[in-house]
């Protein structure tokens, strides 16, 4: 057997595999739904308080009807993406600077680790106050949640970078924005896309919290208000919506790292 074609049965193999492994997450999903609502139909589980599918389905079509579905998940969409570019553009430059300045590390790195540390929603009525209860203290809430690890993440692998490397291009008296143009930032760049990855979850989290705290809109007044009316099936409902929107959310990251990992 030649060469080309073991090289094709290792790929059949991988893509058997990869189907399988698809196959068998939606298998265990359909069977998790099945016996949800099979427990709770025959009220073997308290269908008020851990609802149904049919019954989560039925909310969501409910939803639709009043026209209310698609502009609570937009609102979400909106600001997770306005929060997400801030939290990276921000997170990496603040990065950049950090390790331009050693001193400057020094002096922040305390007070990051004691924000990063803080619960986010004990500052919530300072948010509030100093925002107003509007979309701005969402997103302050959001890019409190995320700017910190982005920081931290985008330094440590900056700090981390071969220093051999470093020494090589500081022989030929490179300069320091140089090695960090020609060196650091490519030697960095699947931490700085890794961290997109945790960026898109981390600020979904701050503008859920955010939106618990100020908003009328998005889905997690969804979740909120069907908790304080105690309507448990509008509870999950907007769970639901929230995990697909955070899938697809996460979807359109991967597909920009295949793009920018094209491109390099």
């Amino acid at each position: 057997m030649d060469m080309n074609s073991e090289y094709r049965k290792y790929l059949s193999n991988i893509k058997k595999n990869n189907i399988l492994v698809h196959v068998t997450r939606i298998i265990i999903l359909l069977l998790i739904v099945i016996l949800w609502e099979y427990l709770s139909s025959h009220n073997i589980i308290n269908s008020f308080i851990y609802s149904s599918p049919s019954k989560i389905i039925k909310t969501i079509i409910s939803l639709y009807q009043t026209n209310n579905l698609f502009n609570h998940i937009w609102i979400t969409i909106y600001e997770t993406i306005i929060s997400f570019v801030l939290a990276t553009l921000l997170g990496t430059i603040i990065a950049i600077i950090l390790w331009y300045s050693k001193f400057l590390y020094r002096v922040m790195d305390p007070y990051l680790t004691v924000i990063n540390s803080l619960p986010k929603v004990a500052l919530g009525p300072v948010i509030i106050i100093l925002s107003g209860a509007n979309i701005k203290s969402i997103i302050v809430m959001a890019l409190l949640i995320s700017l910190i690890i982005t920081i931290t993440n985008v330094y440590s692998g900056f700090v981390n970078t071969d220093k051999n490397m470093i020494k090589l291009m500081n022989s030929f008296q490179a300069s320091k924005y140089r090695i960090l143009k020609y060196l650091i930032i490519p030697y960095n760049y699947h931490v700085i896309i890794s961290s997109l990855k945790i960026n898109v979850g981390m600020s979904m989290v701050g503008v859920i919290m955010g939106e618990f705290l100020v908003s009328k809109q998005g889905i997690g007044y969804l979740i909120n208000y069907g908790s304080q009316v105690f309507n448990l099936n509008l509870v999950f409902a907007g769970i639901l919506l929230l995990i697909i929107v955070s899938y697809l959310m996460y979807l359109m990251v991967l597909l920009l790292e295949k793009t920018l990992i094209r491109d390099n």
